[in-house]
This record gives C-alpha cells, sequence and structure tokens, in this order.
C-alpha cells in the first residue's frame, strides 16, 4: 500500500533521515520504534504529507505523493490519511461529536451526514454517551477515543499515530492499543505507529527501528 524509496530529510545542517526505504502492507498495523530523535515522527509526518522530503519518492496505492500540487496533496490528505497524536488537539469550544464531524464536512459533507457519521463512530466507540460534551469534561482516555474517532470519519486507507497513548495510563493505554486492532480488523484499514510502548510494539504485525535516521 505505502511505498517509501530512498527518503532523505534535513532541518537546516541537521540530517534527520538518511536514505529511508520501507514498504507497508494493506491492512497491517506497523509499529515504529526508536531512541528520541531518531527521525521516527519526520518519517511519519513525510508519510502524512505533512511536510515535504529533500530526497526520495512516498507512493500511497500508486500515487507519487509529492508530485501533487499543495493543494491536490490537502485533498488527497483529507480523503485518504487520519492522524491521532499524543496530544488530541481537540478544538475547545465543540462538543465530542462536532470534533469528530469537521474533517468530513472540510472534505465537503453536509453538517447532517457529517454528525451522522460522527455519532455512528462516537457510538461504535462507546461514547454516546459524551457526544455532546466538550473536550474540557471529557478523561484523557475519552479525549483520545474521541481522537480516534475523528480521524476515522472519513474513512480513511490509512492511520497515521504519534505516540498516542503517550499521556494515558496504562489500562486506558492497553485500550487504546487494542482498539487499533479491532478497528483493522473492522474496517481494513492501515495503521502506521510511532509509539515507545514496548507492548504495543510486541502486539504490532510488523515492527520497523529507527536508529540515526536509518532502518536498522
Amino acid at each position: 500500500m505505502i511505498q517509501i524509496n530512498g527518503i532523505e530529510k534535513s532541518y537546516g545542517p541537521l540530517k534527520v533521515l538518511k536514505g529511508i526505504n520501507l514498504e507497508v502492507s494493506d491492512s497491517s498495523v506497523v509499529t515504529i520504534v526508536g531512541a528520541s530523535g531518531a527521525g521516527k515522527s519526520t518519517l511519519l509526518h513525510l508519510i502524512g504529507t505533512l511536510d515535504r522530503p529533500d530526497e526520495g519518492r512516498v507512493l500511497m496505492d500508486g500515487t507519487d505523493l509529492y508530485k501533487l500540487s499543495d493543494k491536490e496533496l490537502a485533498e488527497f490528505r483529507n480523503r485518504n490519511i487520519g492522524f491521532v497524536f499524543q496530544f488530541h488537539h481537540l478544538l475547545p469550544e465543540f462538543t465530542a461529536v462536532e470534533n469528530v464531524a469537521l474533517p468530513a464536512m472540510i472534505a465537503g459533507a453536509t453538517k447532517q451526514e457529517a454528525m451522522k457519521r460522527a455519532g455512528e463512530l462516537l457510538d461504535y466507540l462507546k461514547l454516546s454517551e459524551r457526544a455532546t460534551h466538550k473536550p474540557s469534561q471529557l478523561s484523557g482516555g475519552e479525549q483520545q477515543r474521541v481522537a480516534v474517532a475523528r480521524a476515522l470519519v472519513n474513512n480513511p486507507k490509512l492511520i497515521l499515530a504519534d505516540e498516542p497513548s503517550g499521556n494515558l495510563d496504562t489500562e486506558n493505554a492497553r485500550k487504546l492499543h487494542q482498539l487499533f486492532f479491532d478497528l483493522r480488523d473492522r474496517f481494513g484499514q492501515t495503521f502506521v505507529v510511532v509509539t515507545h510502548n514496548t507492548e504495543l510494539a510486541q502486539m504490532a504485525d510488523r515492527t520497523v527501528t529507527i536508529k540515526d535516521g536509518v532502518i536498522i
């Protein structure tokens, strides 16, 4: 599903990625591990088109992502890629269901369609009773599940997660990790997860280790 060829990325004099080659299969859960500063998050951002590489290519289902214009890339990202970050980035003035619905409305769905889809996802994630609550009224685990629902609302092929359980206690982290596998099994999505959590890394279909900007 994803082909990465010869990716290099520098920030000023610092070379963060030094020729990354990687393939990710459809409907798999892949974890990326390594020490802080190894280049894990940079690689995730390049796969997710949040930044452009200096050299190399990223293909998703045959589409050469960095041959697209910025506008085409933004549309592709919105429809095909969902993001879950360590800090959930929910908008505080909106309810849970409104936060989940926003990417669908950006993609062109009517408010009614978007809210219906958002409500279904929150119900699936056992959050229907919290749908009208604002983020400040939710626990950390609930906020992160709302963020997962938001990532799923456009039914993307790919979910990218950067330390998604980093701020959760052990029990909520375990539930979140299991949720990724349940979603993969139910919807067939592909997950690429940057993590320091050894339990999640061991659960994954495949673990990729990065050290000093290269895969080892």
